[in-house]
């Protein structure tokens, strides 16, 4: 059965991108029981094998059925574009308990003998407990699993929301929509989400949130309840390329002309980035990047543009043909 989404003549006005590294942070976690997401997170997942080893999920597995509901309280809809985890987070430990309880009461009821279970006997009698215990794991899970990848995927996040406010503003949002994935259609009234359970939302004026994800991938999430906005997650553009090594096929004709390090800085840029997250990804000083950025922006070669606080950097036409060599 599909999902829908039905708009409303208040709701065309009330759709925005969002970026959340709490979300991020929750499919991480749920990416771990997932085989059928390890494809492109392959590098990742050994990278991080280790340090997961040493996390305790179990409490947050248990609210993630492979089919059925996730409390929403755990993982609302991010609170601005580009909400850091502490505000999330913050918001997060603010739940009010017994409305925490009664979603998580739902999301128990998903998984056989969960609510009978010793974790769910003892937060469906101590909420404020509840609140507490799963706000830790999840701070934990970001400190280990996402925290130390944030700008890279931070920026790959970004590079989507640029590109699909660029698509806005060219095609307008009927067109738009459909575009975030193919099994999304739209007939002017209705956005409808095919193969995903039976789920259908008046947005109410509310609008929708629009949020790119790295380790959703491949799913198209919705179905968030009242009193959330509603909210579309979909796979980010470009995560086929996330974990590869930046600067691996830097053209030597372009060392030789700009130097290794500027060459490298060039080439990484397949996506809009911004100073520190080249600076993460080729492990190079932010300072240094920032006068490798400035020159090449000098040259011609890139070009910059403000999203939110952080300027992010992008190839011109003649850039992109010099750091594919063509």
């Amino acid at each position: 059965m599909p999902s829908l989404l039905r708009f409303g003549e208040d709701d065309f006005l009330r759709c925005r991108f969002a970026v959340s590294p709490l979300w991020e942070t929750q499919e991480a976690v749920r990416t771990l029981k997932r085989p059928d997401r390890h494809g492109y997170h392959a590098p990742w997942l050994r990278r991080i094998r280790t340090a997961a080893a040493g996390l305790d999920l179990a409490a947050l597995w248990l609210l993630m059925p492979r089919r059925g509901h996730s409390p929403d309280w755990l993982g609302p809809p991010p609170l601005g574009p580009a909400a850091t985890f502490e505000e999330e987070i913050a918001a997060v430990r603010a739940s009010d308990p017994e409305a925490a309880r009664e979603d998580t009461a739902r999301s128990l009821a998903c998984t056989p003998g969960a609510p009978e279970s010793a974790l769910g006997r003892a937060w469906l009698a101590d909420p404020v407990g509840m609140v507490r215990e799963l706000a830790d794991a999840l701070e934990e899970a970001w400190r280990v699993l996402v925290e130390p990848d944030w700008p890279r995927l931070r920026v790959l996040l970004e590079a989507d929301v640029a590109f699909h406010s660029r698509r806005l503003a060219e095609v307008g949002l009927g067109r738009l929509l459909p575009e975030l994935d193919a099994r999304l259609s739209w007939n002017g009234r209705t956005l409808t989400l095919a193969r995903h359970g039976e789920y259908a939302r008046d947005l109410g004026g509310q609008g929708l949130v629009l949020m790119p994800s790295v380790f959703s991938w491949p799913d198209v999430v919705t179905g968030f309840e009242p009193p959330w906005q509603p909210t579309l997650v979909y796979p980010a553009r470009g995560i086929a390329g996330l974990w590869t090594a930046a600067g691996a096929r830097v053209p030597e004709a372009l060392v030789r002309l700009l130097g290794r390090n500027r060459a490298a800085v060039l080439t990484a840029l397949d996506e809009p980035a911004t100073t520190s997250a080249l600076a993460h990804r080729l492990g190079l000083a932010a300072s240094s990047v920032s006068a490798h950025l400035t020159v090449l922006r000098d040259a011609g070669l890139l070009t910059a543009r403000r999203y939110g606080h952080h300027v992010l950097y992008e190839r011109t036409p003649l850039g992109a043909a010099l750091a594919s060599g063509d």
